[in-house]
């Protein structure tokens, strides 16, 4: 088969599109808050500083939920700015309440795929850190394929690490946390901070999911690597 007739390449995404219903208080935090907390998606580099009016360490997280523990962490490291990406609208009406309850003033939301977000708006050697915990698994081997911890993801992701920046990724599936001490391990510009799984970092919280799982018996597996 030519390679004209191979099908095309799925692109790498960060998230898996579902429904979800808004709550009335989610509805009302989007639009109060939503110009002041979300930053329309644009194919442009931002300007953290201009962005959050201060020169801080800059952290990306890739797919936040419901925004707790993104809230969480940056109410425990309010010297630190975050930037969440999350598709699901549910969720980023549930983060603009928790900004507004809270009272934080470190966190911006672009509701857009997160692999385009790096791409066309994040900067080379940009960010303190990188957050991605709990990312799909795609436990069916056959869409393995489809997570996204994949070598060629990884090193677009390093490129916007500044040096000794760091890389935090969390996930409760075993194969998944397998598949990504391996391609991680396999970058040559990331070093592990750990010899193997990394000790969860104080400054994550344990979820309500993750607590139940824990008293069930189910692992969590951390994994924190630095840029060289």
């Amino acid at each position: 088969m030519d390679d004209k007739d191979q099908p095309p390449r799925r692109a790498i995404k960060s998230f898996v599109t579902r429904a979800g219903r808004m709550g009335t208080g989610q509805i009302k935090a989007l639009a109060e808050l939503g110009p002041k907390f979300v930053l329309p998606y644009k194919a442009e580099r931002i300007d953290a500083e201009a962005i959050f009016g201060r020169k801080a360490p800059l952290v990306l997280e890739i797919g936040f939920g419901m925004g707790g523990a993104t809230a969480e962490i940056a109410a425990t490291l309010p010297d630190h700015d975050f930037m969440g990406c999350e598709v699901h609208e549910p969720g980023v009406g549930a983060l603009l309440k928790l900004i507004d309850e809270k009272q934080l003033s470190n966190i911006r939301i672009v509701q857009h795929d997160a692999v385009e977000v790096l791409r066309d708006m994040i900067g080379t050697e940009l960010l303190a850190g990188v957050h991605i915990f709990f990312p799909d698994p795609w436990h069916k081997k056959r869409h393995n394929k489809r997570r996204l911890i994949q070598p060629e993801f990884v090193a677009k992701l390093v490129q916007h690490l500044a040096p000794g920046g760091y890389l935090h990724c969390a996930t409760d599936w075993q194969p998944y946390a397998e598949q990504m001490l391996e391609v991680l391990s396999a970058e040559p510009h990331l070093l592990n901070t750990a010899a193997g799984y990394a000790d969860k970092p104080a400054y994550r919280p344990l979820t309500k999911f993750e607590n139940r799982g824990i008293k069930l018996g189910h692992g969590v597996w951390d994994l924190v690597f630095r840029k060289r």
